[in-house]
């Protein structure tokens, strides 16, 4: 198993309108994780699992047009996370051979602690 490196942030989960407690997680280097897309991005093919202890997906781009859009194929994707906890994306929207444009979600991190930092 690789070492996983990141920070420790408190997250606010809802769970229903009654009940949204806070917790401790991990979240990864954004530099490690945006290394492990581009090295499945090179592969050109698609991928489901775990990493860095978070669900991920890497889809490949498609030739094929998505439906209802002014796009010419369907770009290639990553993403990692749950976007209600903390999640980070990445799109080939240009086309694979130019840079993806990125996104993360955090909305709920309440605080990021550093280092030797308590929590």
């Amino acid at each position: 198993m690789k070492k996983i490196s990141g920070s420790v942030a408190l997250v606010k989960i809802t769970i229903d309108p009654e009940f949204t407690p806070i917790v401790p997680v991990l979240i990864p280097r954004i530099a490690d994780v945006r290394a492990f897309a581009q090295d499945l991005h090179q592969r050109h093919k698609d991928w489901q699992g775990i990493t860095f202890g978070w669900e991920a997906e890497y889809h490949a781009s498609r030739r094929d047009k998505p439906p209802h859009s002014k796009i010419e194929f369907t770009p290639a994707e990553f993403w990692i996370g749950d976007a209600t906890i903390w999640g980070f994306s990445m799109m080939w929207e240009d086309g694979d051979d130019r840079p993806p444009s990125e996104a993360v979600s955090d909305w709920n991190v309440v605080k990021k602690f550093q280092k030797n930092q308590s929590v």
